[in-house]
């Protein structure tokens, strides 16, 4: 009988001790302590483009992937055709950086894409206005009444626009074929268009390739290069930017060191001649700038402002105004250029 009891016993006891375990398994350590939940890892959703050349480099050698894995986070790339398609990605919260012109950057906060500009990657000169060879025409004078293949919200579209408005002519003088940039360079060379605001490396490729024609050049009618960071994800990972520009300026003064290495990145990714990716950076693009938005892409901005509020690309001139404001988180590039 007393065999029998501590038999019973034995058996309560056992039961009591497989309940614990699982108690520990479930939830809670040895101690009775709640475990610490598995920690998710943060992901760092960055797009690439040609017009980037940082975001080539960083790409290629992985160092961004790098520096966000020792802070436990990851690293996942998209490619944007075109700052129009990088601002519907962060407006649509497919990406977390997107990389456009000055101009789209200031155009999509003032129509409400909340979206803070962090880095100045290059002042490039990647925008012009091109005809094909052979083309009788010379001159923006020349365009109006034309059909101009341009890729409406980018850096090429407001170029048009403040080319045409030298010579006293706006978009209702001309027709514009709303084209992504490189069905554009396409139209031009099949003579759908009789011209185009081009794009780089579209463009250089056209004019090397297809001897297409340069009718109208200005530096300063290009905005710069714009990394431009989501507000919700700098307000949760402000560190986790810092990388990211960190990184960023450590590819640029990489590019200006390496001029010979980057353009094979573009030639080999793009698909491209060495030729037409060494006029593009060597010749058209501008590395030697401070990564910091401010004045110098301000001037800019005021000037092509007023054409977004004539074309009804915004509601009212305040909120422009409001926009450029209240665009650029500077402190970021401030840190990572010391």
């Amino acid at each position: 009988m007393k065999f029998a009891v501590r038999a019973v016993r034995s058996a309560a006891l056992l039961a009591t001790a497989t309940l614990l375990l699982g108690a520990c398994a479930e939830g809670e350590d040895s101690s009775g302590r709640p475990a610490a939940a598995e920690k998710e890892t943060t992901q760092v959703r960055l797009d690439w483009a040609y017009y980037n050349p940082q975001s080539l480099v960083l790409k290629e050698k992985g160092w961004l992937d790098d520096a966000l894995k020792a802070k436990g986070a990851k690293a996942t790339w998209t490619q944007s055709l075109g700052s129009n398609k990088a601002n519907e990605n962060l407006r649509a919260e497919v990406v977390d950086f997107g990389s456009t012109a000055g101009t789209p950057a200031l155009l999509a906060r003032a129509n409400g894409t909340p979206l803070k500009t962090v880095d100045v990657f290059s002042r490039p000169e990647w925008s012009s206005l091109v005809v094909a060879k052979g083309s009788k025409i010379d001159s923006v004078d020349d365009l109006k009444g034309r059909k101009i293949a341009a890729t409406k919200g980018t850096d090429p579209y407001f170029f048009l626009l403040q080319a045409l408005e030298t010579k006293g002519l706006t978009a209702k003088d001309v027709t514009v074929v709303n084209l992504q940039h490189a069905d554009g360079k396409t139209a031009l060379e099949r003579g759908q268009v009789d011209a185009w605001a081009g794009l780089d490396p579209y463009l250089s490729q056209s004019q090397i390739d297809n001897g297409s024609k340069l009718i109208y050049r200005n530096l300063d009618f290009n905005s710069y290069g714009f990394l431009n960071v989501s507000e919700t994800f700098l307000a949760e990972h402000a560190d986790l930017v810092q990388i990211v520009v960190d990184q960023y300026e450590r590819a640029r003064t990489w590019i200006e060191k390496h001029p010979e290495e980057t353009q094979r990145i573009l030639a080999a990714v793009a698909k491209i001649e060495p030729a037409v990716a060494k006029q593009q950076l060597a010749e058209r693009t501008h590395f030697d700038i401070s990564p910091v938005p401010g004045v110098a892409q301000t001037k800019v901005l005021e000037r092509i402002a007023p054409l977004l509020v004539a074309d009804n690309l915004v509601a009212d001139e305040k909120d422009v105004d409001e926009a450029l404001k209240t665009l650029y988180a500077p402190q970021f590039a401030e840190k990572a250029s010391k």
